[in-house]
Protein backbone atom coordinates (compact mmCIF):
# COMPACT_ATOMS: atom_id res chain seq x y z
CA UNK A 1 0.00 0.00 0.00
CA UNK A 2 1.38 3.61 -0.89
CA UNK A 3 0.65 6.56 1.74
CA UNK A 4 -1.82 9.08 0.04
CA UNK A 5 -1.53 12.73 1.62
CA UNK A 6 -3.35 15.40 0.84
CA UNK A 7 -1.79 17.42 -1.67
CA UNK A 8 -1.94 14.36 -3.63
CA UNK A 9 -5.63 14.82 -4.18
CA UNK A 10 -6.10 17.99 -4.37
CA UNK A 11 -3.46 17.40 -7.34
CA UNK A 12 -5.38 14.29 -9.13
CA UNK A 13 -8.71 16.36 -8.94
CA UNK A 14 -7.43 19.88 -10.32
CA UNK A 15 -6.19 19.42 -13.53
CA UNK A 16 -5.02 23.39 -12.80
CA UNK A 17 -2.34 21.72 -10.33
CA UNK A 18 0.95 22.04 -10.96
CA UNK A 19 1.12 18.56 -9.84
CA UNK A 20 -1.59 16.91 -11.79
CA UNK A 21 0.41 15.77 -14.52
CA UNK A 22 2.73 13.76 -11.69
CA UNK A 23 -0.61 12.67 -9.67
CA UNK A 24 -2.49 11.51 -12.30
CA UNK A 25 0.26 9.54 -13.89
CA UNK A 26 1.25 8.17 -10.86
CA UNK A 27 -2.58 7.40 -10.48
CA UNK A 28 -2.94 5.66 -13.53
CA UNK A 29 0.72 3.67 -13.46
CA UNK A 30 -0.12 2.29 -10.26
CA UNK A 31 -1.23 -1.03 -9.53
CA UNK A 32 -0.83 -0.74 -5.64
CA UNK A 33 -3.77 -0.07 -3.39
CA UNK A 34 -3.77 3.45 -2.02
CA UNK A 35 -3.97 4.00 1.49
CA UNK A 36 -4.92 7.50 3.76
CA UNK A 37 -6.40 8.63 7.07
CA UNK A 38 -9.47 10.17 7.68
CA UNK A 39 -8.42 13.81 9.22
CA UNK A 40 -6.58 13.97 5.33
CA UNK A 41 -10.18 12.73 3.98
CA UNK A 42 -11.38 15.98 6.14
CA UNK A 43 -8.36 18.25 5.35
CA UNK A 44 -8.98 17.36 1.26
CA UNK A 45 -12.92 18.05 1.54
CA UNK A 46 -12.39 21.44 3.48
CA UNK A 47 -10.09 22.63 0.77
CA UNK A 48 -12.05 21.25 -2.23
CA UNK A 49 -15.15 22.83 -0.80
CA UNK A 50 -13.24 26.35 -0.47
CA UNK A 51 -11.29 25.65 -4.10
CA UNK A 52 -13.50 24.42 -5.86
CA UNK A 53 -16.95 24.07 -4.32
CA UNK A 54 -19.05 21.24 -3.58
CA UNK A 55 -19.07 18.78 -6.65
CA UNK A 56 -15.45 18.69 -6.58
CA UNK A 57 -16.06 17.77 -2.42
CA UNK A 58 -18.58 15.22 -3.36
CA UNK A 59 -16.58 13.70 -6.20
CA UNK A 60 -13.65 13.04 -4.23
CA UNK A 61 -16.39 11.33 -1.31
CA UNK A 62 -17.50 9.03 -4.31
CA UNK A 63 -13.91 7.97 -5.06
CA UNK A 64 -14.36 7.07 -1.19
CA UNK A 65 -17.69 5.30 -1.25
CA UNK A 66 -16.43 3.23 -4.56
CA UNK A 67 -13.39 2.13 -2.53
CA UNK A 68 -10.96 3.48 -4.65
CA UNK A 69 -8.47 3.73 -1.71
CA UNK A 70 -8.65 2.51 1.96
CA UNK A 71 -8.33 4.15 5.36
CA UNK A 72 -6.21 3.65 7.98
CA UNK A 73 -8.14 3.76 11.33
CA UNK A 74 -6.51 6.12 14.27
CA UNK A 75 -7.26 3.88 17.40
CA UNK A 76 -7.64 5.62 20.89
CA UNK A 77 -4.43 3.69 21.56
CA UNK A 78 -2.43 5.96 18.86
CA UNK A 79 -3.66 9.36 21.04
CA UNK A 80 0.04 9.78 23.12
CA UNK A 81 1.97 8.98 19.90
CA UNK A 82 0.02 11.72 17.32
CA UNK A 83 0.55 14.44 20.40
CA UNK A 84 4.41 13.48 20.50
CA UNK A 85 5.21 13.73 17.41
CA UNK A 86 3.07 16.91 16.84
CA UNK A 87 5.18 18.48 19.89
CA UNK A 88 8.34 16.71 18.15
CA UNK A 89 7.76 18.76 14.98
CA UNK A 90 5.91 22.27 16.32
CA UNK A 91 8.80 24.17 14.56
CA UNK A 92 7.52 23.37 11.75
CA UNK A 93 4.54 23.14 12.63
CA UNK A 94 3.32 19.41 12.07
CA UNK A 95 -0.26 19.11 11.88
CA UNK A 96 -3.31 16.35 12.65
CA UNK A 97 -3.09 15.43 9.08
CA UNK A 98 0.45 14.58 9.06
CA UNK A 99 0.95 13.50 11.95
CA UNK A 100 -1.66 11.18 10.82
CA UNK A 101 0.63 9.67 8.37
CA UNK A 102 3.67 9.47 10.38
CA UNK A 103 1.62 7.07 12.36
CA UNK A 104 0.25 5.23 8.86
CA UNK A 105 3.80 4.73 8.16
CA UNK A 106 5.11 3.30 11.49
CA UNK A 107 1.78 0.93 10.93
CA UNK A 108 2.98 0.33 7.59
CA UNK A 109 6.65 -0.08 8.11
CA UNK A 110 7.28 1.83 5.25
CA UNK A 111 7.56 5.84 4.47
CA UNK A 112 6.06 5.51 0.79
CA UNK A 113 4.20 8.75 0.05
CA UNK A 114 2.35 10.98 -2.96
CA UNK A 115 2.98 14.28 -1.45
CA UNK A 116 3.16 17.55 -2.54
CA UNK A 117 4.49 18.39 0.34
CA UNK A 118 8.20 18.95 -0.19
CA UNK A 119 9.65 20.74 3.15
CA UNK A 120 7.60 18.56 5.19
CA UNK A 121 7.74 15.23 4.30
CA UNK A 122 11.70 15.64 3.70
CA UNK A 123 11.83 16.14 7.56
CA UNK A 124 9.77 14.03 8.92
CA UNK A 125 10.83 10.71 10.12
CA UNK A 126 8.53 7.53 10.78
CA UNK A 127 9.62 5.56 13.67
CA UNK A 128 12.12 8.73 14.64
CA UNK A 129 15.05 7.81 12.20
CA UNK A 130 12.94 6.41 8.78
CA UNK A 131 12.89 9.04 6.16
CA UNK A 132 9.71 9.65 3.36
CA UNK A 133 10.54 8.32 -0.16
CA UNK A 134 7.87 10.36 -1.93
CA UNK A 135 6.66 8.62 -5.03
CA UNK A 136 6.03 11.77 -7.03
CA UNK A 137 9.50 12.51 -7.33
CA UNK A 138 9.02 15.74 -6.18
Amino acid sequence: MIIADTGFWLALGDKKDKHHLAADNFAKSTNERLITTYPVITEVCHILLKRQGVNAQLNFIKMYQLGAFDVFEIANTHKDKLLLLMQQYADLPMDFADASLVLLAEHLGHGRILSTDKRDFHTYRWKNTQPFSNLLGL
